[in-house]
């Protein structure tokens, strides 16, 4: 089975995106399809990594710390496009789960061995209260639109879809990669903000550069 990331950062009206679905962070469409959706990525697509989950003692760029929540040989890709100040993030799965939720985000390091090595999420505005062994939870910095969320639900198969728009690109900072995590959704409330339970897979895939 075939787990395809996309991520098209780009205007949200060169790529359509808008709408809701249940079950997806604020800010976020997400979708069961039954299969991987085919469609061509917008031409200003910079960035393509792509990487087949693997267990640690195996993995190169795709980790599953979790193989019965990230079974191993799913397939992960990522596509990064940056438009006029805004970032438009799409996320394709195929072969999680099925009927399952999965809360996704950008985090600011490479994968490793564990999943603390992938750091904490990606923030366009650092939470000044965070640190190394204090996780944002502020949800004035911990939020959809000052990370990067991409919680979905997958169907029967274990596909689903989701994309979300951010009102930024990236500078000097940008992140290193997707981290799917073990709670169906992220969580919002004031202290928990961010949260999103145990790491259970993870793709090293920089947004920008080569």
């Amino acid at each position: 089975m075939r787990v395809g990331i996309v991520l098209v950062a780009a205007l949200c009206t060169a790529v359509g995106c808008g709408g809701g679905n249940d079950g997806a962070a604020p800010g976020t469409t997400a979708s069961g399809s039954g299969s991987t959706p085919q469609s061509a990525p917008p031409s200003e697509v910079t960035n393509r990594h792509v990487g087949v989950l693997a267990e640690v003692s195996s993995a190169d760029v795709a980790f599953t710390y979790d193989p019965v929540a990230a079974p191993p040989g799913a397939e992960l890709e990522l596509q990064v496009a940056e438009g006029e100040g805004s970032t438009t993030v799409r996320l394709l799965v195929d072969g999680l789960q099925p009927d399952r939720g999965y809360a996704v985000h950008a985090h600011t390091e490479p994968c490793g061995e564990t999943g603390a090595d992938a750091g904490p999420h990606y923030q366009h505005d650092q939470d000044p209260a965070a640190g190394p062994d204090k996780p944002s939870t502020d949800p004035t910095y911990a939020n959809p639109q000052n990370e990067i969320w991409l919680d979905l639900t997958t169907d029967a198969q274990g596909a689903g879809s989701t994309e979300t728009t951010v009102p930024f690109g990236f500078g000097d900072r940008a992140p290193a990669s997707i981290v799917v995590h073990e709670k169906e959704a992220t969580a919002t409330e004031p202290g928990q903000a961010g949260s999103a339970g145990g790491r259970v897979a993870c793709l090293t895939a920089p947004f920008t550069g080569a």
